[in-house]
């Protein structure tokens, strides 16, 4: 099974685009042949490919339920004592 983070596509330059991922602050360029997108929109990618545009509402849950997942696995204070 693979998992990915949505990420906002800033560039487009041809068959490509910088996609940006924000708050994970990685940008990368990726091949978008396999979908029809423009700058602002957010996509999910795979194996260097956009694979599927997803809607902003959509985007925006799905990194909230990586937010929280990620919080829920850091240790708290007392966990490290």
């Amino acid at each position: 099974m693979c998992l990915s983070f949505p990420g906002k596509i800033a560039d487009i330059r041809g068959g490509s685009a910088v996609v940006d991922y924000g708050e994970y602050g990685a940008r990368e360029n990726v091949n978008i042949s396999l979908v029809d997108v423009k700058v602002g929109n957010y996509v999910l990618v795979q194996g260097g490919f956009a694979i599927k545009v997803l809607s902003s509402e959509e985007a925006k849950e799905t990194l909230e339920t990586w937010r929280m997942i990620r919080e829920l696995q850091e240790p708290t204070e007392e966990a490290e004592n």
